[in-house]
């Protein structure tokens, strides 16, 4: 028999910890759009939208499950301005994820839940690409030391001022 009590905690941590996510990569986006970094800021954006997406997964497996959603982030967000703190900021929650979620998948294998189990798993290779991404970008932050930024700054600009700049 599935143990759901526990099933349901372990994705409640998950719930609070990709609710943690998105808040502190929506607020890089936000920072970064204002820098005028829009790939930065894109990306970011692209990414808090899909841990809100894992978000919905985990609720529904929690409502399938019988528990009771807790939407609460498990950490507050960081106020970090610099560029390459932000990355690697989201390159340790995406490492920490994934070391969270391969355990959350055997205990959750241990408990006879295997739905939930396919869950995590599913998510692990999701915080993978996002992992890889944010590696990539600390690696070209690296490699092309501020002309990186200021490609982007350039865009940005090129943008404003032909008009054709979306918020």
């Amino acid at each position: 028999m599935v143990n759901r009590e526990k099933s349901i905690e372990l994705l409640n941590l998950a719930v609070a910890g990709e609710m943690s996510a998105l808040n502190q990569y929506m607020y890089f986006h936000f920072l970064l759009e204002d820098m005028g970094f829009d790939l930065l800021s894109s990306y970011f954006k692209r990414t808090a939208i899909q841990e809100m997406m894992h978000v919905e997964r985990l609720a529904e497996r929690i409502l399938f499950l019988k528990g009771e959603i807790e939407m609460k982030a498990d950490h507050a967000v960081e106020k970090i301005h610099d560029v390459e703190k932000m990355l690697e900021k989201a390159e340790e929650m995406e490492t920490q994820t994934i070391l969270d979620y391969n355990k959350w998948a055997n205990e959750c294998a241990a408990a006879a839940d295997s739905g939930s189990k396919k869950l995590f798993e599913g998510l692990i290779t999701e915080e993978e690409a996002h992992q890889d991404q944010f590696d990539t970008e600390i690696d070209n932050l690296k490699n092309f030391g501020e002309k990186y930024l200021t490609l982007q700054a350039i865009e940005h600009s090129k943008k404003a001022s032909a008009g054709t700049l979306t918020t």
